[in-house]
């Protein structure tokens, strides 16, 4: 389908690609890997035309159709949400419309969402439009830039198994290791200034790359010990007449000899967090908390004990709260009663998945980090900043200009420069490449404070939790483990409780609310136990919707979607009736 020959990519004195080479067919599942500022980008790129090679070929199959998302550039428009899916094509019939509706709603929309505004969603909301607008279009190569950056994991389940059957080729740049092993079937490596495929999941290349480097560094050895066997015979026989001829020719065999060149290893963050002063048990405690929006009510007598040591994960579907929860607990957020109770001197740093407000685009990096924390030296900032991958001369560039890597790794400096006791993350991970995200993890495995944290990366997830917080309908469990046990008590579960995803064939007239107390707390924790039922039986049928094999089935499709849209009339009912219980 396209394919690279002999590719030759330079910016002034820096070489990104020498003699590259590589082919890519239909039905390939590619994810192109490497550090930053090798020129994965470059390459895509030039893949879509946007860069010329200095030297070399790129030759696309006649009539190939190659789409793009890039990592970020949320689309600006003031159309509604499913328009806006729909703009490529002209004459949009029935069955493209849902087709449409089907990819947002696997990348998690609701169908109330659709005609909502472009301009009144978030950034990471845009880029689910832009990806499915792309989607649609089912182009013959998909050029992906981190496409779970602004997933959760409801969505990355589901965009996952969607490109599993996606009947074009797919190569993508991703951190996520789990997603990768899900999708891909061989890894790309851009290494060395060149390009080397390894046929399997990223755990055989780790291994197959270190296999490599470990025969390069013996034979770069064994050669070393040759060239100084062979400088020492020059140097001592060189000035005699009878064996300078010798040494003569043994010079000629040294200058002719093809050196062993150890390629420079890839710089990683080296991460470590303050140890931070001992607190009590108790860090952080919410007590009868209510937290709305306008109508709707996320959080309803919410009870909340954080303690010491614990790194937690918060997981839930879509719109659970999850994010709502991490903030209440920062004190970033009010809700509208209960209490927030922080133990004695505990000390609160809150991450961000969205910069906006934690970074000053108009301060350069060094202006940034040196701001924090007064207290701080210009040495010590520098330092840590060295650390994070903003060496030299770096620490003068505006933020404005930095990518979304180096804005997320900017401001885990920041909170570094002025370190809490307890660490309240949301998507810590999103923009960092693999080895930073190694390095995070290293850091946050040693941290003897407390954690909580979201997190869309299942390697993430597993790696640091040993605690996870399921949030589901303003109600929270914990499980003493990581996701992986959680997962399998999920299951186990619904194993044992099949008829809790039932949804009542028939829905009764509610009858008007008596005065009585205990009748009022029974019904709204009947209205709180059906809403759940509702929530799960649409979530199921979402996915339903969402199968790429149900497109040819279009009778099919709008059955679903009817029976979606009378659910969702049933919840809409139900959290009414309960927001007004006295």
């Amino acid at each position: 389908m396209i394919t690279l020959k002999d590719i030759h990519k330079s910016f002034g004195q820096q070489t990104l690609l020498e003699g590259a080479s590589l082919q890519i067919n239909h039905g390939d599942r590619f994810v192109l890997v490497g550090p930053n500022g090798a020129g994965k980008s470059t390459l895509f790129k030039m893949l879509l035309g946007q860069e010329e090679p200095d030297l070399g070929q790129i030759s696309l199959k006649k009539g190939a159709v190659v789409g793009y998302l890039p990592q970020e550039n949320a689309p600006v428009s003031e159309e509604e949400i499913l328009n806006y899916a729909l703009s490529d094509w002209k004459d949009a019939d029935a069955r493209l419309a849902s087709k449409a509706k089907a990819l947002l709603m696997g990348l998690g929309f609701k169908l109330s969402d659709f005609n909502r505004k472009m301009s009144a969603l978030s950034g990471g909301w845009a880029m689910r439009v832009a990806l499915a607008k792309l989607l649609l279009l089912e182009p013959d190569l998909l050029l992906l830039d981190e496409p779970t950056n602004h997933l959760d994991i409801d969505s990355l389940f589901w965009f996952q198994k969607y490109l599993q059957s996606y009947p074009g080729a797919v190569f993508l740049i991703s951190h996520d290791r789990a997603f990768i092993n899900a999708v891909c079937r061989a890894i790309v490596s851009l290494q060395d200034k060149t390009l080397k495929i390894y046929h399997g999941d990223y755990e055989h290349f780790i291994s197959e790359r270190k296999a490599e480097r470990e025969r390069l560094e013996s034979a770069f050895k064994r050669q070393q010990e040759e060239i100084a066997k062979m400088q020492e015979f020059i140097d001592r026989n060189r000035a005699r007449a009878s064996t300078a001829s010798r040494a003569q020719s043994m010079i000629k065999r040294l200058e002719k000899l093809e050196l062993v060149e150890l390629a420079t290893e890839s710089k990683a963050m080296r991460i470590r967090f303050p140890q931070p002063s001992r607190v009590g048990l108790k860090v952080l405690s919410l007590k009868n908390v209510y937290k709305s929006y306008g109508e709707t009510v996320v959080y309803r007598d919410l009870h909340f004990n954080l303690e010491r040591g614990w790194k937690m994960a918060f997981v839930g579907h879509n719109g659970a709260g999850k994010s709502t929860l991490l903030k209440v607990l920062a004190g970033v957020i009010p809700f509208d009663s209960g209490q927030r109770i922080v133990g004695p001197d505990v000390k609160v740093g809150y991450f961000s998945q969205h910069r906006e407000g934690q970074l000053d685009f108009d301060k350069t990096i060094f202006e940034e980090a040196l701001g924090v924390n007064r207290a701080n030296s210009e040495q010590l900032v520098r330092s840590i900043l060295g650390s994070f991958l903003f060496p030299g001369d770096m620490i003068h560039k505006k933020v404005s200009v930095l990518s979304g890597g180096e804005k997320s790794r900017l401001s885990l400096v920041k909170l570094l420069l002025n370190p809490p006791n307890v660490l309240l993350m949301d998507e810590p991970t999103t923009h960092l490449d693999m080895a930073s995200v190694d390095g995070l993890i290293e850091a946050l495995k040693g941290f003897e404070g407390t954690i909580c944290f979201i997190s869309h990366d299942l390697y993430f997830l597993n790696a640091l939790a040993d605690h996870v917080v399921h949030i589901d309908g303003g109600k929270i469990t914990v499980y003493p483990g990581d996701y992986d046990y959680f997962k399998r008590r999920q299951a186990q579960w619904h194993e044992e409780n099949p008829q809790a995803v039932e949804v009542p064939a028939v829905e009764k007239i509610v009858k008007p609310i008596t005065q009585d107390p205990k009748k009022i707390a029974r019904r709204a924790a009947k209205l709180e136990e059906e809403l759940s039922v509702l929530h799960q039986k649409l979530e199921e049928l979402a996915a339903q919707l969402s199968d790429p094999e149900l497109y040819a089935d279009y009778s099919r499709v709008q059955s679903i979607g009817s029976e979606m849209e009378k659910i969702q009339e049933m919840i809409q009912a139900k959290e009414k009736e309960l927001l007004n219980q006295p």
